[in-house]
């Protein structure tokens, strides 16, 4: 009997949309409060969305990312500099 192989989930780069493995990208997520954050565990309830942690897929997801978390405004200056970290 073969074993069972798992599939890891597939996500899209807010950035370069790439289709990548979702461990592979950086989930950013719109909490209660509105501000938009990383989600380094990848379980924060919230509007999600994914980029990948390089400076060009930063910096392409810059202008999409508010219509992705669905916010009317997103602090990027602090956004970035929590990405570029991780």
């Amino acid at each position: 009997m073969a074993a069972r192989r798992t599939r890891e989930p597939l996500r899209t780069c807010v950035g370069c949309r790439r289709v990548r493995a979702k461990s592979e990208l950086v989930r950013i997520v719109r909490g209660p409060d509105g501000r938009a954050r990383p989600d380094r565990e990848g379980v924060a309830s919230g509007r999600g969305a994914y980029v990948c942690p390089e400076r060009p897929c930063i910096d392409r997801a810059q202008r999409r990312l508010a219509g992705a978390l669905r916010a009317s405004n997103v602090d990027f200056t602090e956004l970035e500099d929590e990405l570029l970290v991780l």
